[in-house]
């Protein structure tokens, strides 16, 4: 078995050893492949410097099995989500062998997050602990270390600085010598503290005893919540009535009042009504309460819960024909599937309630609803996907969309290249084709860049470069130079300064 003095020794090299990677993965900046890659080394590291994880626990393996996943996402194609996935899958696999396993969403989530905010200050503790004892004798503070040591070091760098002076060999061995830059050392410190944690998590973080998840309404009695259902029911009647009488059937509005801020006005705020909704329904039927088994409060709960899945589904038309209107984007499928997973929660609840089901299973059915949605959003590129939409539905390739947004596409970046060239292939009027060669151009440019880049290379880029190389042949078209008095809009348009006449008589 492994002393505990090795064990720490091995945590340090394991540190040590991230940090080395990273530094030589991301020389400039941090993206492509390389996260990936230090990604998988700090799982490895996981596993080579926490015994505890090697264990025969199904539960862990899965875990790891998740981290790995994710690992594949950032380095096929990094971004922020799949990260937030990665490091709380290899969160949840250092935290596992200090519980009984999996319990419920909600304690995991107070447990990762005091793993976030805590865990940032375990490597000063370890390193106050180490420098304040010393083991198999007694116990060495902080100033007798520095006695210890000051003799030797400030000797040594005495005697280095006079064969310095002295001799002009070692002066011009000592040159070639570069100490870390204060950014270097602020990474390496950076990285420190992020993947320390990992390895030696905080105790406070599993030993808290969490209570189990119950919110209660003052004043919440049988008549109360009566009274409140029937309210709530009537008035959220009257919004679905108003939704059926103008979104889903196109009756015309009031005067003054235009369908396009009918439809923006309600699309995320009826959203937060349907989750508020949720709140009341489960701290007012919370199980083993008088409210829960009287069945005129169920139907109540049940009807008003069916209206709030009409309020989710309005609001989900209503960023629909939003999207129509104008374009679709990234955070729009976000909005839509966030859109969903509320209307799943919502029946959900209404589920919990008809079979009695405990709020452990509430917290986990849901969660794993999340789960099931953003795991794929990690292997799904968002922005090609609305920009695909885009182009498709537009006036320009003959769709019943808006103008197309070349500037929103120029700004999108890589994700936009394969939609700009088949949109470049459609049949345009000339200036409008010369406008979406300039965009596609700079789009291709930036990834070619990018992709000429170990740092920045990706195996999605490199895909998708490919396919657009394919597409444009062996002499793709380029724009027109740009005047010297000019310059190119994010549009692909070119403005000029006129040089001003010069008017008025000369002087005498």
């Amino acid at each position: 078995m492994r002393s505990p003095r090795f064990s720490f020794l091995l945590k340090i090299g394991v540190t040590a050893a991230l940090v080395t990677a990273f530094n030589w993965l991301f020389p400039a900046n941090i993206g492509g492949l390389s996260v990936g890659i230090f990604a998988l080394a700090w799982l490895l590291g996981l596993i080579i410097g926490r015994r505890a994880v090697r264990r025969p626990r199904l539960d862990i393996a899965i875990a790891l099995a998740l981290a790995a996943t994710f690992c594949v996402s950032l380095a096929y194609d990094p971004g922020p989500l799949a990260w937030v996935m990665f490091w709380s899958a290899l969160s949840i696999t250092t935290l596992l062998p200090r519980t009984q396993g999996f319990d419920d969403a909600w304690r995991w989530t107070i447990r990762l997050l005091l793993h976030g905010f805590i865990g940032t200050a375990q490597p000063v503790i370890d390193l106050l602990h180490a420098l304040t004892v010393k083991p198999r004798s007694k116990r060495r503070t902080f100033s007798s270390l520095v006695a210890l040591l000051a003799l030797p070091i400030i000797g040594t760098a005495l005697f280095t600085a006079l064969f310095t002076i002295a001799n002009p060999v070692i002066e011009e061995m000592l040159s070639h010598i570069q100490l870390p830059s204060p950014g270097k050392i602020i990474e390496w410190t950076f990285v420190t503290l992020l993947v320390w944690p990992a390895l030696r998590p905080h105790a406070i973080v599993t030993r808290l005893r969490l209570p189990e998840p119950a919110i209660g309404l003052p004043g919440a009695s049988l008549p109360s919540v009566l009274i409140a259902l029937s309210l709530f029911n009537i008035l959220f009647a009257v919004q679905n009535g108003l939704d059926i009488a103008f979104l889903w059937s196109g009756a015309p509005l009031p005067p003054g009042m235009t369908m396009t801020e009918y439809v923006h006005r309600g699309a995320y705020p009826l959203i937060a009504t349907a989750l508020l909704a949720g709140l009341f329904v489960l701290t007012m039927l919370r199980p083993g309460t008088l409210t829960s088994r009287n069945k005129t409060a169920r139907r109540l709960v049940a009807l008003w819960v069916a209206q709030n899945l009409f309020l989710v589904a309005s609001s989900a038309l209503r960023t629909i024909d939003y999207v129509v209107q104008f374009e679709l984007t990234a955070w729009r499928i976000a909005a839509l599937l966030w859109m969903a997973l509320v209307a799943t929660g919502l029946i959900l609840i209404c589920w919990r309630m008809w079979f009695e089901k405990s709020t452990r299973w509430l917290l986990n059915t849901n969660a794993f609803a999340a789960a099931s949605m953003l795991v794929p959003c990690c292997f799904v590129d968002l922005q090609a996907s609305a920009a695909i939409w885009n182009v498709r539905h537009a006036q320009e390739a003959g769709g019943d969309g808006q103008q197309i947004d070349l500037c929103y596409l120029t700004n999108m970046g890589a994700p936009a290249l394969l939609p700009l060239i088949e949109l470049e292939h459609r049949p345009l009027t000339a200036e409008l084709h010369e406008h979406i060669v300039a965009v596609r151009s700079d789009v291709l440019d930036a990834l070619v860049r990018d992709q000429a880049n170990w740092w920045s290379w990706t195996p999605h880029g490199a895909l998708r470069l490919t396919r657009a190389l394919a597409l444009l042949g062996p002499a793709p078209q380029r724009p027109a130079p740009i005047p010297q008095n000019g310059w190119r809009n994010c549009d692909g348009s070119v403005d000029r300064t006129e040089t001003p006449a010069l008017t008025g008589t000369p002087a005498q």
